[in-house]
């Protein structure tokens, strides 16, 4: 989302001298490329507190002059998972007390990912402003969406923790959970980079993302759980989002979680950053002009 002339140099004056970021747009070769791309994801994170206010600047403005502003999403959240938990619940012939929870996690996560893959595809191109007006870390705007996901799924949160509540469910008190969500939260970072560079070069990113991201929500295990599938659940582990979510949702729902869904969560995790970081780099000093 783009903001006023006025309050970019709000934000720009907000950020001390010390924390003053130096941007290097020289291309460099070899592994210097490498170097100058880590270098600006690494000055991006020491910008935290200006990642975090414009991502929270992006939610104001998205909800301003509403009654209830951002518990929209709660009040959507809650009336979404009352009619599909009642209805796939009927369907799969499921215990409403195990699906209903199950099923508002799994929505609310899936939509915390979905988001960062849909502004990912324009993140750079949203802020064009910004990038030719400013001196800043371009990792910084991947930054500010996956704050903005962030601020919207603890939005959802008092859905679930009701429903928690009502049926009485337990997260399993581990480290898989601390875990699973630096994992989950340092993958959208790498995941709204990645759909970043390429949605700048090639504007039918962000349709094709679209296109792929609803077919994975019907064959990842978001509205069905997968227990359904026992024989051939192994070969689920070929679908890069269900590792992914399952770490994650496993141990708040007190579930257990297979080795294979760690090392094939953690592979993707690997192949993802590698990914984005090597395009990032090859494309870095460019991304100015294609936007």
């Amino acid at each position: 989302m783009n903001t006023t002339p006025q309050t970019q140099t709000a934000l720009a004056r907000s950020v001390t001298a010390e924390e003053e970021p130096s941007l290097d747009l020289y291309p460099g070769r070899g592994l210097a490329k490498l170097h100058l791309a880590w270098k600006d994801i690494t000055e991006g994170a020491r910008l935290y507190r200006l990642s975090y206010a414009l991502g929270w600047l992006d939610i104001r403005l998205r909800y301003r002059g509403s009654m209830l502003g951002p518990f929209w999403l709660t009040l959507t959240t809650a009336i979404t998972v009352a009619a599909m938990g009642t209805l796939y619940g009927t369907l799969f012939h499921t215990n409403l007390r195990v699906y209903l929870p199950f099923l508002s996690f799994s929505l609310i996560l899936w939509a915390w990912l979905n988001m960062v893959v849909s502004d990912g595809c324009s993140v750079f191109s949203n802020a064009h402003g910004m990038i030719h007006s400013m001196r800043m870390p371009l990792s910084v705007h991947v930054s500010r969406i996956c704050v903005r996901a962030l601020l919207t799924f603890l939005h959802s949160v008092p859905v679930i923790a009701v429903l928690f509540l009502i049926f009485g469910i337990t997260p399993r008190l581990t480290w898989e959970i601390p875990a699973s969500l630096i994992v989950f939260i340092t993958d959208t970072f790498a995941i709204g980079l990645l759909c970043g560079v390429l949605g700048a070069r090639f504007r039918d990113v962000s349709p094709v993302m679209a296109s792929i991201m609803q077919i994975l929500f019907f064959i990842t295990p978001i509205l069905w759980r997968p227990e359904l599938i026992y024989l051939g659940r192994q070969y689920m582990l070929l679908d890069p989002a269900y590792p992914l979510i399952e770490i994650v949702r496993a141990p708040i729902m007190n579930d257990h979680i297979r080795p294979s869904i760690w090392l094939a969560a953690l592979f993707y995790s690997a192949m993802l950053w590698g990914l984005a970081v090597i395009l990032f780099a090859r494309v870095r000093a460019r991304i100015s002009y294609w936007v």
